[in-house]
């Protein structure tokens, strides 16, 4: 029976991919991707050749009950996201549950994703963390905050280079002076993490202005 294939892709360097994830992306009928632009270098530099069509938050509605009847019919297909894993902060997990309802089995590649190295890479316990991937925007953000607050294990979050700053002070504002840490553009040529208290932090990032793909982690 068909499969769909979640495969994780590099979150920076091009080389940070298994040599399963190759060899699957070479063997499915069709890829599924975020952006088919940015999925087409990494394909050019491996020498796939398989067919791509994008799959991304504004048509994955419509376009789940497709993919799950070309899978029946006996295709296989794979899933992959402009960088790390699929369904982390990204599309995956409708079409996922689709395809686990229709009993087709779901098989998941282990690969990049961006806050295990930023956990890691912290100084901060973790045996225990959640991850809260990225914060309300408006609605249920001070309530968000109050919860981290509370809790007595590391916390990580998702971030816009353009909200890290607003995101530093409010937390500041509950936290105080709890101690984090910011990863960015991690596995690129620029990769950067800076460690200090929330206050530091902000501070920081008011006089070097951000950039990048941004992992916040929160101490307990």
């Amino acid at each position: 029976m068909s499969k769909l294939y979640i495969v994780p892709t590099p979150i920076g360097n091009l080389e940070d991919i298994t040599f399963r994830a190759i060899t699957t992306l070479k063997e499915v009928g069709l890829i599924l991707a975020e952006d088919t632009r940015t999925s087409s270098v990494l394909l050019r530099k491996y020498d796939i050749h398989t067919p791509m069509e994008s799959h991304h938050k504004f048509n994955e509605h419509r376009a789940v009950e497709s993919v799950k009847e070309r899978i029946l019919s006996g295709l296989d297909v794979a899933l992959i996201s402009d960088a790390g894993t699929p369904g982390i902060s990204d599309p995956g997990f409708l079409l996922v549950r689709t395809c686990v309802e229709a009993g087709i089995e779901v098989v998941t590649l282990p690969g990049p994703t961006a806050f295990v190295p930023a956990l890691v890479n912290s100084g901060f316990p973790c045996d225990r963390f959640y991850f809260e991937g990225f914060l309300p925007v408006k609605k249920g953000r001070k309530t968000k905050i109050g919860e981290i607050a509370a809790r007595d294990h590391t916390t990580i979050i998702y971030e816009s280079p353009y909200r890290l700053v607003k995101t530093l002070e409010e937390l500041a504002a509950v936290l105080g002076e709890r101690n984090a840490s910011v990863s960015r553009e991690i596995s690129k040529l620029h990769e950067t993490t800076v460690r200090g208290t929330l206050p530091y932090l902000a501070e920081y990032f008011r006089q070097h202005e951000p950039k990048g793909e941004i992992v916040l982690v929160i101490s307990a």
